[in-house]
């Protein structure tokens, strides 16, 4: 088991996140895709125990050379007994942010990146059963406790467990666009989109019939988003009131029924965006967020740049239809 060999299994689930995502490649979806370094303290075999060896193929030095860097954890004594985190993985971490790598951090990865001082005046989370510590130990992090992960540009941070493959499609999202991340969400039988925002520790108290039947419910909405859709029309699709639809949604969910149809309307908007030539007019209207400027402006503040400067990162996208001349 993980633990007689010194490795924690939630550690070692955390660190085959990244693995999964990035080291496999999807040359169906986007070829070149991600190369995937595993990088660590020695190139020899490390916590060697019976029937298991974990072999890094390159060393922190290897980090400046990186173009992002993700700290899937820290060892448990880094947390709950206020050891150092070790001063080479700190200096290598300074030495990568300041080559211009992106640092991403899952779970306690966050303890690392604020020990090198990469999260000083920055928004970031941990696990919940973690932020106390970080707050504590790191007065100068904005700690938020309730979100699954942060996006600060070129630093990023996420929750433990689920929540750090919510932070690498994410990822995949801003590298690649949202149809790629999306069919790889499929393969890995995932939701496609959590947004960041969304609440860490959601109570699935509900019965799992009453959860189960929303899933028909919300993938109609998802097949009918260029149409007006309701709080009253999804609540009766789902033989609902509207108070208990609203409250059994967040309680799934951990969002409300009108930010999870914008969410998903600014998914398709995406979509769109990187496989069509179609107008940003028309994008608005099929992805039912109604004109070009409701789209510009939800985007702006979802996505951070309007849909045009979105569509030109994705030059495999078909060109703008032209206008009609009268």
């Amino acid at each position: 088991m993980p633990e007689e060999i010194g490795i924690p299994s939630w550690d070692l689930y955390e660190l085959s996140i990244p693995a999964t995502v990035f080291g496999k490649p999807q040359p169906d979806l986007a070829d070149p895709w991600y190369e995937l370094w595993l990088c660590g303290t020695a190139h020899r075999s490390s916590g060697a125990g019976p029937g298991f060896s974990l072999r890094t193929t390159h060393g922190l030095a290897d980090l400046v050379r990186a173009d992002t860097v993700i700290v899937a954890s820290v060892p448990d004594v880094c947390v709950d007994a206020d050891a150092p985190v070790p001063p080479e993985l700190t200096e290598a971490l300074r030495a990568a942010h300041d080559a211009g790598a992106r640092m991403v951090s899952l779970c306690t990865g966050a303890f690392a990146l604020a020990e090198a001082g990469l999260l000083d005046g920055r928004r970031a989370t941990a696990h919940w059963m973690h932020t106390a510590q970080l707050a504590a130990r790191y007065p100068a992090v904005r700690v938020d406790d309730s979100v699954l992960y942060t996006d600060d540009g070129n630093v990023l941070t996420s929750a433990g467990m689920s929540a750090g493959l919510d932070l690498c499609l994410h990822l995949v999202r801003r590298d690649l666009g949202a149809h790629v991340a999306n069919q790889l969400a499929r393969r890995m039988v995932v939701p496609a989109h959590r947004p960041g925002g969304q609440a860490q520790f959601i109570d699935l108290s509900v019965p799992a019939a009453d959860t189960q039947g929303l899933t028909p419910v919300l993938d109609w909405a998802r097949a009918n988003l260029d149409r007006p859709i309701t709080v009253e029309d999804l609540a009766r699709r789902a033989a609902m009131s509207p108070r208990t639809f609203y409250r059994r949604l967040q309680e799934t969910t951990g969002t409300t029924p009108l930010q999870w149809l914008l969410n998903e309307r600014l998914a398709r908007a995406q979509t769109l965006l990187e496989s069509t030539g179609l107008s940003v007019e028309k994008v608005a209207e099929l992805s039912g967020l109604g004109t070009a400027n409701n789209l510009r402006h939800h985007f702006l503040k979802q996505v951070g740049v309007s849909p045009s400067d979105y569509r030109k990162a994705f030059p495999s996208a078909a060109p703008p239809e032209p206008a009609a001349a009268l």
